[in-house]
């Protein structure tokens, strides 16, 4: 979990939060195939601005929406990231009120569907292997709880089957089903919720892209088990009955209570995240993608940042990635700000980027 809202600056200028494919099978190793080379198989950053205004009650101010193509260098950072650092993955986040233009189980809105595309298609261009659509709203509508007294599940189904059918022909599109749901009553209802957006997403001809499924208490990690996510989300398949392509989505910060809201760090989340985890995936022959992480530009999370992807390497066969958060929108006031600054034909990268979020994935 990172802050709790965040605002777009004056159009042109960075921004920053107010505080604190034919096959399923053709993308993916197997889950016990780690690569030759010892690392995990995609390495990137969050390109964040589309989902600034959202707030963890589901609720996104659409005056604070940041268009972070047009308005923004997201795309020439994109490049920069592929060229320069060897990233080839990016997350890039959006509130679901922009996208229907805050029209609840409305049709993607033609204006702001295609800002957000803009951004969608200069990933695809980067060179990038993986462009991750990911709405960025908490398993929440305006503070109700998808299909748990909030809005329906045909609300959300219809989104991703507008999206899934938009992209189905893009075979390095994949699809996030949804930033760190929170406080959800029933893990059980919010697997099958998350079923029919799956199986939703696959009948709209999006057959080999992946999907990454999360879970309760902001997806983290360390709770994934404990907290029944990972045994509920277990039952999500592909409607042929397979689960192929379907990848746990999982976050986790590295500072002093995991909200991803300090410069500091205290500790590498390994004994009491990554390692059971890993244990966990191995003994049921799944995979994790770490979508969220960072830290401040300071020795301590330099430390620790570098240790956990370290391990995630390490554990290749249970861990596909990591995106870090997070470059795009934010300026350099960001607490856990990754991203570049230009100055003409070149970038200046912060230290968490080059040593830890490209350093461990490009050596």
């Amino acid at each position: 979990m990172k802050s709790l809202i965040i605002f777009a600056l004056a159009a042109g200028s960075a921004a920053r939060p107010s505080h604190v494919r034919r096959s399923l099978h053709s993308s993916l190793a197997p889950p016990n195939g780690s690569s030759s080379a010892g690392k995990v198989q995609y390495g990137g950053v969050n390109i964040a601005g589309f989902d600034f205004g959202c707030v963890i009650e589901g609720a996104c101010d659409l005056t604070d929406t940041f268009d972070i193509a047009s308005d923004g260098n997201g795309v020439e950072q994109m490049d920069h990231f592929v060229q320069d650092l060897g990233l080839n993955v990016f997350r890039l986040p959006v509130g679901w009120q922009f996208l229907v233009n805050d029209q609840l189980g409305g049709q993607l809105d033609d204006t702001n569907a295609a800002s957000y595309d803009a951004l969608v298609q200069g990933c695809l261009d980067s060179g990038s292997e993986l462009c991750i659509i990911d709405i960025h709203n908490y398993a929440r509508w305006d503070g109700g709880i998808v299909g748990q007294g909030g809005p329906e599940d045909d609300d959300l189904v219809s989104l991703w089957s507008q999206l899934a059918e938009k992209y189905a022909d893009e075979g390095k599109v994949v699809f996030g089903v949804m930033n760190e749901p929170h406080d959800i009553p029933d893990i059980e209802t919010w697997a099958e919720t998350v079923q029919k957006v799956v199986t939703a997403i696959r009948e709209a001809g999006a057959t080999s892209q992946m999907i990454l499924l999360p879970g309760n208490d902001f997806t983290s990690a360390a709770n994934f088990v404990d907290n029944g996510s990972g045994a509920a989300l277990m039952q999500v398949t592909n409607p042929d009955g397979s689960t192929d392509g379907l990848i746990f989505d999982v976050h986790k910060y590295l500072d002093e209570d995991n909200s991803g809201t300090h410069t500091d760090c205290v500790t590498n989340n390994i004994d009491e995240a990554f390692s059971p985890l890993a244990d966990w995936l191995r003994e049921n022959s799944r995979m994790a993608f770490l979508s969220e992480s960072g830290g401040g530009n300071t020795d301590s999370c330099l430390q620790y940042m570098c240790e956990q992807l370290d391990f995630l390497n390490d554990n290749s066969d249970v861990y596909l990635g990591w995106t870090g958060w997070s470059a795009g929108g934010f300026d350099q006031e960001y607490e856990l700000v990754e991203t570049p600054v230009q100055n003409g034909d070149s970038w200046e990268d912060a230290p968490l980027m080059t040593q830890c979020v490209a350093g461990k994935f490009s050596s």
